[in-house]
């Protein structure tokens, strides 16, 4: 396994797919989010508005079809990510 860009020109072609699926909806609430916030406003005005990967450890649950079913951001409690997984199993 090697680094992979998730993000811009060179990004695999999976996370474009993820992406196109499930877009950027929102940090969940947490005590980083306003961090978060700002400091995403500061480099990009319209930070908010893409579906580019924000920051490490976004997740997507894809079902068994391949359907993608959920994206869950880094500020996401784990035990949603768990029950989203459940729900398919």
């Amino acid at each position: 396994m090697k680094k992979a860009d998730v993000n811009g020109e060179n990004e695999l072609p999976l996370y474009t797919y993820l992406k196109s699926q499930k877009g950027f909806e929102g940090f969940q609430d947490h005590q980083y989010r306003e961090v978060l916030e700002k400091m995403f406003a500061e480099a990009d005005p319209d930070w908010d508005k893409k579906p580019d990967i924000k920051w490490n450890f976004t997740k997507f649950v894809v079902d068994r079809e391949g359907n993608v079913v959920a994206r869950f951001e880094p500020t996401a409690d784990v035990a949603d990510v768990e029950a989203c997984i459940k729900a398919l199993l």
